[in-house]
């Protein structure tokens, strides 16, 4: 079982006057990491989806617990795992730690959809997607 990592440095822009990162900009970075992910691991990029073939991987629900909170500069470890895959959409697990201390965890559900009609409508995953997705997959 593989896992993805991607470390992001906290920036300014994340943070309040205080210099801790401000809860809403946690769901731009875990976006960033599940992108990432997409375009670096799987060789399928939103740009590609989105672009060319007018499919989409939205969140469906995400579920997020604050562990401890994280700071300007610091360097966040976000780790990526599958939970579990279905027809249409895929479960991911992501951690979050800087210097081996955990700031947080999330379950996150996508769906993958057509963009080709005015309300968006899920389909099957491609089987290469899928044996791709499982290379990921948590025990």
């Amino acid at each position: 079982m593989a896992e993805y990592h991607l470390v992001q440095r906290v920036l300014f822009q994340h943070c309040d006057p205080a210099g801790i990162v401000f809860y809403p900009r946690y769901f731009e970075m875990i976006n960033a990491t599940v992108e990432q992910w997409f375009a670096d691991e799987l060789q399928y990029s939103f740009a590609k989806m989105h672009l060319t073939e007018k499919v989409g991987v939205p969140t469906a629900a995400i579920e997020t617990n604050f562990k401890a909170p994280s700071f300007l500069e610091d360097r966040l470890d976000f780790k990526l795992q599958v939970e579990s895959i279905g027809a249409k959409s895929v479960n991911l697990q992501l951690q979050v730690s800087c210097a081996a201390q955990l700031r947080l965890e999330a379950k996150i559900t996508l769906v993958f959809v057509s963009l080709q009609q005015a309300v968006p409508k899920s389909i099957l995953w491609p089987l290469d997607l899928r044996e791709k997705f499982a290379r990921y997959q948590s025990d």
